[in-house]
């Protein structure tokens, strides 16, 4: 453990840890919990899956139909290819995109979403447009409190 004050940044991110921790105590609840609640693990990996943001980008650009690999690529600023390749696993795993291989010379794949995934498309699409019109308000509201808590 180093000595040094920590940022604001690392006083006020949740990391990994915390987050285990708090999952797990919220799923270790008494079983009279209402049913709907005795399952929050597997909610809490979908979850994970849907504000992971390269998937919120990915879901959005596939919204207007499929897409290639190296378009998404273009489309999506500042995603290296391992991790498109990663998130597109990902959402393949949970069903919400299909990858298409065209049998041609060089091989051709599609992106597309599935039927779940393009329902899901619906409130990831609200989200996402309410971060890009919010943006600047966080941003203030950010600088605002870490010029209040700057050692």
């Amino acid at each position: 453990m180093s000595d040094r004050p920590k940022s604001p940044q690392e006083r006020t991110f949740l990391k990994p840890e915390h987050t285990d921790e708090t999952r797990a105590h919220a799923c270790n609840r008494p079983a009279a919990q209402p049913a709907e609640h005795q399952d929050c693990r597997g909610v809490a990996s979908v979850l994970s899956r849907v504000g992971d943001k390269w998937s919120v980008l990915v879901i959005m650009l596939l919204r207007d139909g499929p897409r290639r690999f190296n378009e998404l690529k273009r489309m999506i600023n500042g995603i290296s290819q391992r991790m498109l390749t990663l998130t597109l696993r990902g959402l393949e795993r949970d069903g919400l995109v299909t990858r298409t291989v065209f049998p041609t010379i060089p091989p051709r794949v599609d992106y597309e979403l599935t039927d779940l995934g393009r329902g899901l498309a619906v409130p990831v699409m609200a989200l996402g447009e309410w971060a890009f019109a919010h943006l600047p308000e966080i941003e203030g509201a950010r600088n605002d409190f870490d010029a209040r808590n700057a050692e």
